[in-house]
């Protein structure tokens, strides 16, 4: 039986879900997705970046990830509104509940795409095209945005179909129509081939998808090394990697924060180190799981970046204990230049299970901090994430739970907000 799989994109996702609540619950008059607009961060917090786009921001060359300033510069006109994280979760949400009414092979792929194993369905929602068009109608009917869904006989070539024409499109990429759907693209437009990748392919002679499908694996590997030959599969239609339902095991835990201002202490930066390795290990702890290697990354003022590692001698989800060595690490690696973002990296995934080797010159009550951590976890999961904090935080210009989405980033106070 012949694979079908649909790759399914929500077209300008921030933007539409920010559109689509201002129409149906704000009573706003205009669409932002007709408009020259984009949804982007806060300058002052120093997170001023493009986040999404509309269509017509297209044309003057607006990038997504580019900063505000830049964008500015471009088209001074542009339209921006600020990010509503807790939005954009509930619109995902919906998106992937209606998907799985079409078949419980359903791999989220990020927080707008999504893969679905349509294998075997011609009887429960007709020819592939038509069942595609019926998911895009329904998204559109009942949620308020559109999609484009590609579809093809693997993950790779159901998402470069998913890539073409925007927006409200089903497109199809079966093995046999990639000579001439695929192929004709310029090799930056194929999955997994970044900017510096085509600088160097295209430095070569290899300017099209089909220039690289028809390139020598032996020439690519020399080029690329292991990369080369891996996108050489990909110009060639080659994916063998299946939908994955249950999302595969973290293999490492992570958070950083971009500092609304340049800290040139040491004490407050450990109190960033602070909150972050609130937020991390509350993570750890929440997947059960424990880390024996930490890594802690700088990037200062002048945007250059550092980082240092270090293997702890016992795995751990304790808050303190990553704290602490954090510090260690991050003693070991300032030389004193004004800081603008941190961050705490964890790996080494351990289970939860505390095999802790004993030492007999070390006097710390693990197990008592191990106690105190799950109640504070148990304290915030019920009365929310700032019901309980740190001391050391009052009065402070630190976040106590510092990292991942920022406070500003995750609601939207639309009573401050002019809704045209």
């Amino acid at each position: 039986m012949k694979h079908v799989i649909f790759h399914i994109d929500v077209n300008s996702a921030f933007l539409s879900w920010e559109a689509v609540y201002r129409i149906h619950h704000l009573g706003s008059r205009t669409d932002l997705r007709n408009e020259v607009s984009a949804v982007g961060g806060d300058m002052s917090k120093r997170h001023g970046i493009i986040l999404a786009k509309s269509i017509p921001a297209k044309k003057y060359r607006i990038q997504t990830g580019e900063s505000i300033v830049e964008a500015k510069q471009k088209c001074p006109h542009l339209k921006l509104v600020p990010p509503n994280y807790e939005l954009y979760d509930r619109c995902s949400k919906a998106f992937m509940e209606i998907l799985r009414q079409y078949s419980p092979d359903v791999e989220q792929y990020s927080i707008d795409e999504a893969f679905v194993d349509m294998t075997g369905t011609r009887r429960l929602w007709g020819e592939p095209v038509d069942a595609a068009n019926h998911i895009r109608e329904q998204i559109r009917d009942e949620l308020g945005f559109t999609v484009n869904v590609g579809i093809s006989e693997n993950k790779l070539l159901a998402k470069m179909a998913s890539d073409f024409l925007k927006p409200d499109r089903v497109h199809t990429l079966w093995r046999e129509e990639i000579p001439y759907k695929m192929w004709p693209l310029p090799v930056s437009d194929l999955f997994f081939v970044g900017k510096a990748t085509a600088r160097k392919l295209t430095g070569s002679g290899i300017k099209t998808i089909g220039d690289l499908a028809h390139s020598d694996p032996a020439f690519l590997r020399s080029l690329l090394k292991k990369h080369g030959e891996v996108i050489w599969g990909f110009a060639n239609g080659m994916d063998v990697s299946p939908v994955q339902t249950a999302a595969p095991d973290n293999k490492g835990y992570g958070n950083s924060t971009t500092i609304a201002f340049d800290i040139v202490d040491a004490s407050t930066a450990r109190l960033v180190l602070l909150g972050l390795a609130e937020t991390v290990s509350a993570r750890l702890r929440a997947a059960n799981v424990r880390v024996e290697v930490i890594a802690v990354g700088i990037r200062f003022f002048d945007l250059r970046y550092v980082s240092h590692q270090m293997t702890l001698g016992n795995a751990t989800n304790i808050t303190a204990e990553l704290h602490h060595y954090a510090c260690v690490l991050f003693d070991e690696l300032w030389d004193g230049t004004p800081i603008r973002h941190l961050g705490i990296h964890t790996s080494r995934i351990k289970d939860g299970w505390d095999m802790r080797q004993m030492n007999l010159f070390d006097t710390t009550d693990y197990e008592k901090l191990e106690k105190m951590d799950a109640a504070v976890d148990s304290i915030r999961r019920r009365f929310g994430k700032d019901s309980v904090m740190r001391a050391a935080f009052l009065g402070s210009r630190v976040d106590h739970l510092s990292g991942g989405i920022s406070r500003e980033k995750r609601t939207v106070d639309y009573s401050r907000v002019e809704i045209e």
